[in-house]
């Protein structure tokens, strides 16, 4: 006799977004897991005296969503300092920034994007002087590459700080800084245990909000892996969490025996991650050419023969690895370090943002199974007069973020937000709605590339990514159908996110 299940979900537009992506009517969990998927009358059959049935009155039900690469403390950071991410101008950011609260040691704000600014310009040492002299305070870009300080945190960090990453005008420094000096920041502001338990379960609380199940998580000089597995003892963890340990962890990483996929239901160990090069908004990317508004081809953060080695020992100790790779310098960088490995892609190392790839790379991703881990959302920058047209003109700006050449070359595609924002709709109305042609997926396909792909670079495709039987029960629900309304799927709400068969948020009364 079949055992009755512990909750079905009715009433629903159930997409497997498997292969064929069928449809259904409900799905029903026991355990956690899927163990029925069909019209409601054949699930009804599983219904007992103490099953939970959830109508969901017409709503899509999918899988759950999974960010490919996310920061997750940066999440929480947007959350309990100034989120810049809001801001219009410099005045706007100065102005959030000065309402935080007074005892803080540090002012914090995150995610300033000057690029959509019409007083396109960098926060400078005197704007945010204004904000206090007695205090440090920081400003943070998006793309966390770039940041501005002002006199005090530049005088409490500058000897510490690179000068070809501290700009100046004659001798000063502006209060712009970009890659190891904003390191220097990150160490000097790193969270203690408790507070980046905050930090986190906050974090936790967003993506849920934005039907997110599961993330992979970018983890540098951290409290975060200790803290999430304090959070999954205690029981208050409720989301996939797969930690990519940066490449200046990897002593540790093999010191304690740590391997890729080793770990518990909700917490598991990654990929060594490394940069290559820097961000477009930085104008730090590696290229072949020049930047269209500017001197230079950008510069490696981490050189190649630096790269050829990290690699080499990742790979010799068995575990996948993840590079920044920007521009298509760097990505023909990363793509020559792996493809020096044994089979790349069963190892699935990855190449994160993938922003400015040649025809040739895509070829190579395709042939050798490396994963392009890519964020959808930065096709924001990619319209005309934007970012990308900006730096990189109008010839190099229309190969940009190429997914739709990437997939049907037949190259793995996970999608992920990179906090830029962070928001799989807003990344997936992007894609669907892009400008130009080779960058634009059809709502079906992007939907598997925040679901399926995300579960196959975590190696999780046979129980995550899609809404089959025997798959955990991660599902989110929208409120009305991404396929009938494809020009406003960043406007479409989140009714119900699900992880492990349990509701941990619920949008339907709102």
């Amino acid at each position: 006799m079949t055992a009755p299940a512990d909750v079905i979900f009715t009433n629903a537009e159930v997409h497997t977004l498997a292969d064929t992506d069928e449809t259904a009517e409900a799905v029903a969990v026991r355990d956690g897991e899927i163990v029925r998927v069909d019209n409601a009358y054949e699930v009804d059959f599983l219904e007992g005296v103490e099953t939970e049935v959830i109508d969901l009155g017409g709503r899509v039900l999918l899988p759950g969503f999974i960010d490919a690469h996310t920061h997750m403390m940066m999440v929480g950071s947007y959350l309990v300092n100034a989120d810049l991410s809001v801001a219009d101008s410099p005045a706007d950011c100065v102005e959030l920034l000065a309402e935080l609260d007074a005892d803080r040691e540090w002012v914090l704000g995150y995610g300033f994007d000057e690029s959509m600014w019409t007083e396109s310009r960098y926060l400078t040492r005197d704007d945010l002087d204004s904000v206090s002299e007695t205090r440090p305070v920081v400003a943070f870009r998006e793309d966390m590459h770039t940041a501005s300080i002002n006199s005090v945190a530049l005088a409490r960090l500058r000897d510490v700080m690179p000068d070809e990453d501290v700009e100046t005008e004659g001798s000063e420094p502006t209060g712009v800084v970009v890659e190891d000096a904003v390191d220097a920041i990150y160490e000097a502001i790193e969270p203690d245990a408790e507070t980046m338990r905050e930090l986190l379960r906050s974090a936790q609380r967003d993506v849920h909000e934005k039907g997110i199940t599961g993330v992979h998580d970018m983890v540098r000089r951290s409290r975060a892996p200790e803290v999430y597995r304090a959070l999954e003892l205690d029981g208050d963890l409720a989301l996939r969490v797969r930690i990519n340990y940066w490449s200046d962890h990897i002593d540790a990483v093999e010191e304690i025996g740590l391997q890729t996929n080793h770990g518990s239901e909700f917490v598991r160990t990654g990929a060594i991650k490394s940069f290559t090069d820097g961000s477009f908004g930085g104008r730090t990317a590696k290229l072949s050419e020049p930047y269209a508004d500017g001197d230079g081809t950008g510069q490696w953060v981490v050189p190649p023969e630096e790269l050829d080695e990290l690699v080499e020992r990742a790979d010799d100790a068995g575990m996948q690895f993840t590079a920044h790779a920007i521009g298509d310098e760097a990505i023909e960088a990363t793509l020559d370090a792996f493809e020096e490995t044994d089979d790349p892609g069963a190892k699935r190392h990855r190449v994160e943002h993938v922003e400015l790839v040649t025809d040739d790379q895509v070829e190579r991703f395709a042939e050798s199974g490396v994963v392009a881990s890519v964020q959808p959302n930065f096709l924001k920058w990619a319209q005309e007069g934007g970012l990308y047209d900006t730096r990189l003109g109008e010839e190099r700006r229309k190969r940009t973020n190429r997914y739709r050449t990437l997939l049907d070359a037949g190259a793995y595609l996970a999608f992920g937000s990179d906090c830029m924002p962070l928001d799989p709709l807003f990344g997936i109305h992007q894609t669907v709605n892009a400008p130009v042609e080779a960058q634009r997926l059809g709502v079906t396909e992007a939907l598997r590339a925040y679901t399926h792909g995300g579960a196959y670079a975590g190696f999780d495709e046979n129980r995550l990514g899609t809404v089959e039987r025997g798959k955990k029960a991660d599902f989110v629900v929208l409120d009305v159908s991404p396929w009938e309304h494809e020009d406003h799927i960043e406007n479409i709400d989140v009714a119900m996110t699900v992880v492990d068969g349990t509701v941990v948020f619920d949008g339907r009364n709102d």
